[in-house]
């Protein structure tokens, strides 16, 4: 995992893909993230349909490139672990996070990726698998 972690943390910026209710893909930009309990964990709101999405349909995959063209690509199953912990956890990583949400504010949620792979590729095709 902490292959994994790195190549997101190292990159800042990385994308998210859930399907809605029209059943079409939507893509938004993710730039936290951290470990949490042996998974990688990410933090949203429960008011974006991003939240709504993954509840409804809880396959997504998260992509990210870095500045030499290699791509990151991880799937898994959103599961919710927010709790107390967690989101000061996520506060102390990232406290530019307390803008917008703090512990037990009802809309701060932290999820994680359960049965997540990984693989990264690079310009010439070469595909590696990553432990997550």
């Amino acid at each position: 995992m902490s292959e994994v972690l790195k190549f997101l943390q190292d990159n800042k910026v990385f994308y998210l893909a859930t399907v809605g209710d029209d059943n079409q893909a939507h893509v938004r930009p993710l730039g936290f993230v951290m470990e949490y309990k042996g998974k990688l964990a990410f933090c949203t709101s429960n008011q974006k349909d991003m939240y709504k999405q993954m509840e409804k349909n809880p396959k997504v995959e998260i992509t990210c490139i870095d500045d030499k063209y290699n791509t990151l690509r991880l799937s898994g199953k959103f599961i919710s672990c927010t709790n107390k912990e967690s989101q000061q956890k996520a506060l102390d990583i990232m406290p530019m996070l307390s803008n917008m949400y703090s512990v037990d504010d009802g809309k701060f949620e932290i999820f994680a990726l359960d049965n997540a792979k990984a693989y990264c590729m690079d310009m010439t095709g070469h595909k590696k698998e990553l432990t997550v």
